[in-house]
């Protein structure tokens, strides 16, 4: 719960139920206050519906779906999916490119509920869609909101999730094989995990690292922040409808055993 403490006492309406002494346990408010408070404020899907055919990075086979039994014949419907775990968008656990650190199944219930910060560059990435993420991008979201809170989740906000479900649109893949799409610098990643303690980072890109980058199969920026014993999510939606600060982030996702990625269901509740 300390994740949500932090964000709740940035806003005024949190804060009435939530900034209180943790050590005062007879002034607490009880959960149900705090579940009452966080249930009068907006819900936004951060999340795409994923189905066979969708935008996926360019080594994964397609999903496959395939109906088991129906309402009609059966009384039940049962669907068999076969897809990768780093399908739609999903969590990619630090497992996915380090033997030895945290799997799905070992990611901490408290590192998924966050105080979400969305650093938007959209206007940037419009007119540059190799734009890459600046340091002067993150003063200039605390020099508006205050220093980045310890244990938040950030978000890199680029509307390339528009682009949504049209796969070459997503690629932006020029003549030459080029792909063409914004992406994260390790002295940004480095200033968030080192420095202000994040606890996970996510985009609405297929990858962290830029289309210039994974053009070469160079992942070098994906594979610090899991080597940080870190999470991400990747292929963010609705990032336009959530403010750069005051929110709250829920990432969800199935408890995979040893698991290497999975679909995911991030929620952002927002004043």
């Amino acid at each position: 719960m300390r994740a949500w403490v932090l964000s709740a006492c940035g806003t005024t309406a949190l804060a009435a139920s939530w900034c209180v002494n943790a050590a005062d346990t007879k002034t607490a408010a009880p959960l149900t206050d705090a579940l009452a408070v966080i249930q009068s404020h907006r819900f936004v899907d951060l999340t795409h519906a994923f189905a066979p055919g969708i935008p996926h990075w360019k080594g994964a086979p397609n999903e496959r779906l395939k109906t088991l039994y129906t309402v009609e014949k059966d009384g039940f419907r049962i669907n068999e999916y076969c897809h990768i775990g780093q399908w739609g968008t999903h969590v990619d656990p630090p497992a996915h490119f380090h033997d030895g650190l945290h799997t799905v199944d070992q990611i901490d219930p408290k590192d998924m509920l966050m105080p979400l910060v969305v650093i938007d560059v959209h206007d940037k990435a419009a007119k540059n869609p190799d734009y890459v993420l600046s340091v002067d991008d993150i003063h200039s979201w605390e020099q508006r909101h205050g220093r980045i809170p310890r244990g938040a989740f950030v978000a890199m906000r680029t509307d390339w999730s528009k682009r949504w479900p049209d796969d070459k649109a997503l690629a932006n893949k020029d003549a030459a094989g080029v792909f063409h799409y914004p992406g994260w610098s390790m002295p940004v990643l480095k200033l968030l995990y080192e420095e202000r303690g994040i606890t996970a980072s996510g985009h609405e890109t297929t990858d962290t690292d830029p289309g210039a980058a994974t053009t070469k199969d160079d992942y070098s920026l994906e594979s610090y922040i899991l080597g940080t014993n870190h999470y991400q999510i990747e292929l963010l939606a609705n990032l336009d409808q959530v403010p750069e600060a005051g929110g709250l982030v829920w990432v969800t996702f199935p408890k995979v055993e040893n698991g290497s990625g999975f679909p995911a269901r991030v929620i952002a509740v927002v004043p």
